[in-house]
C-alpha cells in the first residue's frame, strides 16, 4: 500500500510518532509529508534537520513540504491512505473548517476528494475544551478516522494526547486479531470505522 504520513508541529510527540512511522514503512510504501512548521522549526525536542533526516531515512524518500508537492495526490490518486500524526489543534481546526493552506491540509483535501481514508491522530492540550468541537466535527466526516487517543499526565499535571502505534490491517478479521496480538495499546483500522471490542483498544 502507498501511505502518506503527515507530521505537524507537536514536537513533544515525535519520539513516539517516528517508531510508528518506522513500523508502517517496514510493510508499506510510505511518503513523508511535513507541515511548514515541522519542516522549519527547531525546538528542545530536536532540530528540523534532524527530524527531516529521520523521516527520510525511515521512509527512503524525500519529505514533501509544499502545497505544490502534495497537490498531485488528488488527481493522480497517489495514496491508499493518509495518516496525520501528530495532528495539532491548529491543523485539526483547519480540517474542520476546510482551510487548505499547508502541505498537510492540502494532502488531506487531495486524499478526501478521492474518497480514501485519512487517519487523524490528534495531539493537543485543549482536546477537551476549544478543540473538542473540531474533533466532533471530524467524527461526522466520511473517510476521516480519528485515532484512539491516550491522555498522559506528566509531573506538572499537564495532559497531552499522544500516538502510540498504528496497525494497518487488510481485513476486519485481521484488524480484530491484531488488536489482541499487538503489545501496544493502540491499533487503528483505516478500512472501516467499526469500534473494536478488544481489550487493548
Amino acid at each position: 500500500m502507498n501511505i502518506g504520513f503527515a507530521m505537524c508541529g507537536s514536537f513533544c510527540t515525535y519520539d513516539q510518532v517516528f517508531p510508528a512511522m518506522q513500523a508502517v514503512a517496514e510493510k508499506h510504501n510510505v511518503i513523508p509529508i511535513f507541515s511548514e512548521c515541522s519542516y522549519t522549526t527547531d525546538s528542545r525536542f530536536g532540530t528540523h534537520t534532524t527530524h527531516i533526516e529521520t523521516a527520510e531515512t525511515l521512509c527512503g524518500k524525500s519529505v514533501l513540504h509544499t502545497i505544490a508537492q502534495v497537490e498531485p495526490i488528488g488527481p493522480k490518486k497517489l495514496l491508499d491512505a493518509l495518516v496525520i500524526a501528530p495532528c495539532t489543534g491548529n491543523t485539526l481546526a483547519k480540517l474542520a473548517l476546510g482551510v487548505t493552506d499547508t502541505a498537510v491540509t492540502m494532502a488531506a483535501k487531495a486524499q478526501l476528494r478521492n474518497g480514501r481514508p485519512v487517519v487523524v491522530a490528534v495531539s493537543t492540550n485543549d482536546g477537551l475544551s476549544v478543540s473538542l468541537k473540531n474533533i466532533g466535527e471530524l467524527l461526522c466526516r466520511k473517510n476521516i478516522i480519528l485515532a484512539i487517543i491516550i491522555s498522559v499526565t506528566t509531573d506538572n499535571v499537564h495532559s497531552i494526547i499522544v500516538l502510540r502505534h498504528i496497525c494497518f490491517a487488510t481485513t476486519k478479521t485481521a484488524f480484530f486479531q491484531s488488536c489482541h496480538d499487538f503489545t501496544s495499546p493502540l491499533a487503528i483500522c483505516i478500512f472501516c470505522n467499526l469500534q473494536c471490542t478488544a481489550s487493548l483498544c
